[in-house]
């Protein structure tokens, strides 16, 4: 899977780029087909301390999968996305199976 990530306005350490790219290829395990992914890193101008936001965008054959989430860092936000991404990746494999 391809993993391409956009930081916004700021520049991303390689650290976290690797973070990223590691907890996003866990997701083949749920579902195979994934094509590539992207993913969007925002700071948010507030005094709330949880300003970092994660976009996630998941290609998959004929489909593509948006998670947006919110938290105190980039790896916390990737993990709450990632985890979204996992049970929806899950219901579209009993789906496509149902299908077959």
């Amino acid at each position: 899977m391809k993993v391409n990530v956009h930081a916004v306005n700021f520049n991303v350490d390689k650290k976290l780029v690797s973070f990223i790219e590691e907890r996003l290829t866990k997701l083949e395990k749920f579902y195979d087909k994934v094509v590539a992914s992207d993913v969007f890193l925002k700071v948010e101008n507030t005094s709330d301390k949880e300003n970092k936001i994660v976009e996630l965008k998941i290609n998959v054959p004929g489909d593509e999968f948006m998670v947006k989430k919110i938290g105190k860092s980039f790896e916390e936000a990737t993990d709450l996305a990632a985890e979204s991404l996992e049970r929806v990746l899950v219901k579209r494999k009993e789906k496509v199976r149902a299908h077959s």
